[in-house]
């Protein structure tokens, strides 16, 4: 057996290593050829991998028609499963196209570019979705949203609402997540393998996909709290009282979260009966104050009731027990 010593490199957010040239001759491989590694406590094993199906790849020639745009095309080939994006160009690629395609790459997680030459840029895929979690990638989403939700409610208590302007920045690694689960999903519905290995099927995915959107929309409707919050002229006491209502609404968060990653129906129905009472407890403030309370208090209450809709809805998404 013969021993390399080989430098790790940084490419993008990616820790990589070449492999010997004389292996890479004997054994005829290329660049995307697919091979298998093996972690263990201190090693990692490669091994050519037998019958695996080659990487997806597609070609985008630029420059694009019009109606066309290049953002949108590298993150549909994303979503779709695509491994590696060529964008391949008779003429130079301008730098503010360039600059375009650097940008949707940073709202991809696992896409890195890997060649680039005046006129074409090569993009690769360099995760391997079999080590990858639905669970955890919700997870993460929620608890980033959750982050937010409790900066917002701190928000409401506070004179210094400084925080509330990183709340925008933190909504993009929810939409990061969200993409890269978007994919994971897609790639599991025609990848029997990935479904065995997260045990879901086919009704589970449809599920986590609309969960995923739910948690990506409570992320924009919690910007949209916040930019209103920073501007807002409401005295403390008509924030308070909507903080009084309001502050629960992270148990529902939780709980529905919870219930449908477990599958638990029992904390699944503790989730909705909360919804319950805080769809009442908001109607009665509304009802209340409708007379005479600015429209600011009234926007900022119904603010509020669009993110607590959409955790609720996650825990709907837990299928009933049938006997």
């Amino acid at each position: 057996m013969t021993k390399f010593i080989r430098r790790l490199q940084k490419i993008g957010s990616s820790i990589l290593v070449s492999l010997p040239k004389e292996w890479i001759d004997a054994n005829n491989l290329s660049k995307s050829t697919p091979v298998e590694l093996e972690t263990g406590q201190n090693s990692i094993s490669i091994t050519l991998t037998k019958g695996t199906e080659p990487s997806k790849e597609i070609i985008i020639s630029y420059p694009l028609p019009k109606e066309e745009n290049i953002v949108a095309n590298i993150t549909g080939a994303y979503l779709l499963g695509y491994d590696v994006i060529n964008i391949k160009s008779k003429s130079t690629i301008p730098v503010g196209d360039r600059e375009k395609i650097r940008g949707s790459l940073r709202r991809l997680v696992g896409m890195e570019i890997f060649e680039e030459d005046a006129s074409n840029i090569r993009v690769q895929f360099l995760l391997d979705e079999s080590t990858l979690s639905p669970e955890k990638i919700l997870r993460r989403m929620s608890s980033i949203a959750f982050g937010m939700f409790n900066d917002i409610l701190q928000g409401l208590l506070s004179d210094d609402k400084s925080n509330l302007q990183t709340l925008t920045h933190r909504d993009d690694e929810i939409d990061r997540q969200y993409f890269l689960l978007v994919r994971l999903i897609r790639s599991t519905m025609v990848d029997t393998r990935l479904a065995s290995l997260f045990n879901l099927e086919n009704i589970d995915i449809l599920d986590y996909r609309i969960a995923a959107n739910l948690l990506e929309t409570a992320g924009d409707t919690i910007v949209e709290l916040a930019n209103s919050l920073a501007i807002t002229s409401l005295s403390k006491t008509d924030l308070k009282k909507i903080y009084s209502i309001t502050k629960d609404v992270e148990t529902i968060h939780k709980k529905s979260i919870d219930a449908f990653i477990d599958n638990n129906r029992s904390l699944a129905i503790e989730a909705i009966n909360l919804h319950r009472k805080y769809q009442q407890k908001s109607a009665d403030m509304r009802s209340e104050q409708k007379m005479h309370a600015p429209i600011d208090f009234l926007d900022l209450i119904h603010l509020f009731e669009r993110v607590e809709r959409c955790w609720a809805d996650i825990a709907d998404l837990v299928k009933p027990v049938y006997k």
